[in-house]
Protein backbone atom coordinates (compact mmCIF):
# COMPACT_ATOMS: atom_id res chain seq x y z
CA UNK A 1 0.00 0.00 0.00
CA UNK A 2 1.53 3.58 -1.07
CA UNK A 3 1.92 6.29 1.26
CA UNK A 4 -0.19 9.33 1.27
CA UNK A 5 0.72 12.77 1.00
CA UNK A 6 -2.02 15.52 1.69
CA UNK A 7 -1.64 19.14 0.33
CA UNK A 8 -4.05 21.45 2.90
CA UNK A 9 -4.58 24.84 0.63
CA UNK A 10 -7.11 27.13 -0.23
CA UNK A 11 -5.37 28.20 -3.60
CA UNK A 12 -5.99 25.93 -6.20
CA UNK A 13 -3.05 27.05 -8.26
CA UNK A 14 -0.88 26.84 -5.62
CA UNK A 15 -2.15 23.07 -4.75
CA UNK A 16 -1.11 21.96 -8.55
CA UNK A 17 1.95 23.92 -8.02
CA UNK A 18 3.29 22.16 -5.03
CA UNK A 19 2.21 18.80 -6.25
CA UNK A 20 4.24 18.79 -9.21
CA UNK A 21 6.93 19.72 -7.20
CA UNK A 22 6.36 17.09 -4.50
CA UNK A 23 6.04 14.32 -7.36
CA UNK A 24 9.87 15.12 -8.02
CA UNK A 25 10.61 15.30 -4.59
CA UNK A 26 8.66 12.20 -3.08
CA UNK A 27 8.64 9.78 -5.96
CA UNK A 28 5.91 7.47 -7.55
CA UNK A 29 5.53 5.60 -3.83
CA UNK A 30 3.53 8.55 -2.55
CA UNK A 31 0.40 9.04 -3.48
CA UNK A 32 -0.81 13.18 -3.55
CA UNK A 33 -4.19 13.68 -2.12
CA UNK A 34 -5.27 17.98 -1.88
CA UNK A 35 -7.74 19.32 0.31
CA UNK A 36 -9.23 22.92 -0.03
CA UNK A 37 -9.86 23.20 3.44
CA UNK A 38 -9.46 21.55 6.94
CA UNK A 39 -12.90 20.06 7.03
CA UNK A 40 -11.72 18.46 3.22
CA UNK A 41 -8.73 17.43 5.39
CA UNK A 42 -10.16 15.64 8.17
CA UNK A 43 -12.44 13.30 5.56
CA UNK A 44 -9.39 12.16 3.54
CA UNK A 45 -7.56 11.76 6.73
CA UNK A 46 -10.50 9.61 7.94
CA UNK A 47 -10.26 8.27 4.24
CA UNK A 48 -6.20 7.56 4.06
CA UNK A 49 -5.59 5.97 7.78
CA UNK A 50 -1.96 5.57 6.01
CA UNK A 51 -0.88 9.45 5.54
CA UNK A 52 2.78 9.97 6.24
CA UNK A 53 2.85 13.68 5.88
CA UNK A 54 0.53 16.81 5.92
CA UNK A 55 1.34 19.72 3.98
CA UNK A 56 -0.71 22.64 5.75
CA UNK A 57 -1.25 26.25 4.96
CA UNK A 58 -1.50 28.40 8.27
CA UNK A 59 -4.39 30.57 6.67
CA UNK A 60 -6.89 28.03 5.74
CA UNK A 61 -10.05 29.70 6.34
CA UNK A 62 -11.53 26.88 8.84
CA UNK A 63 -8.25 26.38 10.27
CA UNK A 64 -8.57 29.54 12.79
CA UNK A 65 -4.85 29.40 12.67
CA UNK A 66 -2.93 27.05 14.92
CA UNK A 67 -5.58 25.97 16.21
CA UNK A 68 -5.96 23.82 13.02
CA UNK A 69 -2.30 22.90 13.57
CA UNK A 70 -2.94 21.81 17.29
CA UNK A 71 -6.40 20.24 16.58
CA UNK A 72 -4.29 18.29 13.60
CA UNK A 73 -1.49 16.92 16.09
CA UNK A 74 -3.74 16.18 18.67
CA UNK A 75 -6.37 13.59 16.53
CA UNK A 76 -3.07 12.58 14.72
CA UNK A 77 0.10 12.84 16.60
CA UNK A 78 2.02 10.05 14.13
CA UNK A 79 1.67 12.31 11.03
CA UNK A 80 4.43 14.27 10.60
CA UNK A 81 2.95 18.13 9.61
CA UNK A 82 4.79 20.44 7.52
CA UNK A 83 3.52 23.79 7.32
CA UNK A 84 3.78 25.80 4.00
CA UNK A 85 2.56 29.54 4.34
CA UNK A 86 3.49 32.65 2.64
CA UNK A 87 4.26 34.17 6.03
CA UNK A 88 7.79 34.04 6.97
CA UNK A 89 7.08 36.11 10.32
CA UNK A 90 10.20 34.21 12.75
CA UNK A 91 7.24 34.46 15.53
CA UNK A 92 4.76 32.44 13.63
CA UNK A 93 7.48 30.35 12.33
CA UNK A 94 8.02 29.55 15.79
CA UNK A 95 4.97 28.73 17.56
CA UNK A 96 4.25 26.75 14.19
CA UNK A 97 6.96 24.52 15.65
CA UNK A 98 6.70 25.00 19.32
CA UNK A 99 2.46 23.32 18.42
CA UNK A 100 4.16 20.54 16.53
CA UNK A 101 4.91 21.17 13.06
CA UNK A 102 8.20 19.39 11.96
CA UNK A 103 8.73 21.97 9.04
CA UNK A 104 8.35 25.54 8.24
CA UNK A 105 8.34 26.02 4.65
CA UNK A 106 7.93 29.76 3.28
CA UNK A 107 5.46 29.93 -0.28
CA UNK A 108 8.04 31.52 -2.14
CA UNK A 109 10.64 28.49 -1.36
CA UNK A 110 12.58 27.01 -4.68
CA UNK A 111 12.30 23.43 -5.66
CA UNK A 112 15.28 22.52 -3.78
CA UNK A 113 14.72 24.20 -0.45
CA UNK A 114 11.36 22.09 -0.29
CA UNK A 115 13.40 19.07 -0.83
CA UNK A 116 15.68 19.88 1.55
CA UNK A 117 12.95 20.20 3.79
CA UNK A 118 10.88 17.20 3.17
CA UNK A 119 14.18 14.83 3.19
CA UNK A 120 14.88 16.41 7.01
CA UNK A 121 11.22 15.67 8.06
CA UNK A 122 11.00 11.98 6.65
CA UNK A 123 15.14 11.76 8.18
CA UNK A 124 12.99 12.86 11.71
CA UNK A 125 14.40 16.23 11.54
CA UNK A 126 12.61 19.54 12.12
CA UNK A 127 13.48 22.14 9.64
CA UNK A 128 13.30 26.42 8.99
CA UNK A 129 14.98 28.31 6.77
CA UNK A 130 18.66 28.89 7.29
CA UNK A 131 18.38 31.96 6.63
CA UNK A 132 15.50 32.46 9.78
CA UNK A 133 16.93 30.09 12.25
CA UNK A 134 18.69 32.64 14.30
CA UNK A 135 15.37 34.92 14.05
CA UNK A 136 13.00 32.32 14.49
CA UNK A 137 15.73 31.09 17.93
CA UNK A 138 15.33 34.47 19.10
CA UNK A 139 11.33 35.16 18.73
CA UNK A 140 9.07 36.28 21.14
CA UNK A 141 6.63 33.29 22.25
CA UNK A 142 2.86 34.50 20.62
CA UNK A 143 1.56 31.45 23.20
CA UNK A 144 2.35 30.67 26.67
CA UNK A 145 4.60 28.01 27.04
CA UNK A 146 3.08 26.69 29.45
CA UNK A 147 -0.82 26.61 27.83
CA UNK A 148 0.40 25.24 24.86
CA UNK A 149 2.34 22.05 27.47
CA UNK A 150 -1.24 22.23 29.31
CA UNK A 151 -3.27 21.54 25.94
CA UNK A 152 -1.06 18.82 24.81
CA UNK A 153 -2.71 16.94 27.38
CA UNK A 154 -6.10 17.27 26.09
CA UNK A 155 -7.33 14.34 24.30
CA UNK A 156 -9.19 14.79 20.88
CA UNK A 157 -12.33 14.57 22.37
CA UNK A 158 -11.45 17.46 25.21
CA UNK A 159 -10.14 19.42 22.12
CA UNK A 160 -12.76 19.62 20.01
CA UNK A 161 -15.01 20.38 22.96
CA UNK A 162 -13.25 23.10 24.25
CA UNK A 163 -13.11 24.80 20.69
CA UNK A 164 -17.11 24.37 20.94
CA UNK A 165 -16.96 26.16 24.51
CA UNK A 166 -14.92 28.63 22.54
CA UNK A 167 -17.93 29.32 19.79
CA UNK A 168 -20.39 29.63 22.91
CA UNK A 169 -21.89 26.27 22.41
CA UNK A 170 -23.86 24.99 25.21
CA UNK A 171 -23.14 21.76 26.79
CA UNK A 172 -26.74 20.37 25.15
CA UNK A 173 -25.94 21.81 22.05
CA UNK A 174 -22.26 20.22 22.01
CA UNK A 175 -23.77 16.95 23.11
CA UNK A 176 -25.86 17.36 19.95
CA UNK A 177 -22.88 18.24 17.79
CA UNK A 178 -20.81 15.10 19.23
CA UNK A 179 -23.57 12.64 19.30
CA UNK A 180 -23.01 12.09 22.98
CA UNK A 181 -24.64 12.47 25.97
CA UNK A 182 -24.66 15.85 28.18
CA UNK A 183 -23.11 13.75 31.10
CA UNK A 184 -20.66 12.86 29.21
CA UNK A 185 -19.78 16.75 27.32
CA UNK A 186 -20.22 17.69 31.44
CA UNK A 187 -17.21 15.41 32.39
CA UNK A 188 -15.16 16.75 29.58
CA UNK A 189 -15.33 20.26 30.61
CA UNK A 190 -14.23 19.30 34.17
CA UNK A 191 -11.15 17.49 32.79
CA UNK A 192 -10.45 20.55 30.38
CA UNK A 193 -10.91 23.13 32.95
CA UNK A 194 -8.27 20.75 35.26
CA UNK A 195 -5.99 20.44 32.88
CA UNK A 196 -6.01 23.77 31.56
CA UNK A 197 -6.20 25.02 35.06
CA UNK A 198 -8.83 27.57 35.03
CA UNK A 199 -12.06 27.67 36.66
CA UNK A 200 -14.61 28.14 34.75
CA UNK A 201 -15.54 27.49 30.64
CA UNK A 202 -15.08 31.33 30.15
CA UNK A 203 -11.41 31.33 30.40
CA UNK A 204 -11.20 28.15 28.60
CA UNK A 205 -12.68 29.90 25.79
CA UNK A 206 -10.61 33.00 26.24
CA UNK A 207 -7.20 30.77 26.51
CA UNK A 208 -8.34 28.90 23.16
CA UNK A 209 -8.77 32.15 21.17
CA UNK A 210 -5.25 32.65 21.88
CA UNK A 211 -4.54 29.93 19.06
CA UNK A 212 -6.03 31.78 16.40
CA UNK A 213 -3.73 34.09 14.45
CA UNK A 214 -3.17 37.81 15.02
CA UNK A 215 -5.28 39.34 12.69
CA UNK A 216 -1.74 41.65 11.32
CA UNK A 217 -0.55 38.97 9.61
Amino acid sequence: MSQIAIIADDHPLFRVALVQALQQILGPDVQLVQANSMAQLWQLLAQHPTTALVFLDLKLPDAEGFAGLTALRTEYPDINVLMVSAIEDPAVIKQSLQLGALAYIPKSAPLDILGEAVSAVLAGDSWVPQELIDEVNQAQDLIDQEFARRLEQLTPQQFRVLKMIADGLLNKQIAFEMQVQETTVKQHVSAILRKLNVNNRTLAGILFEKLKLPEHF
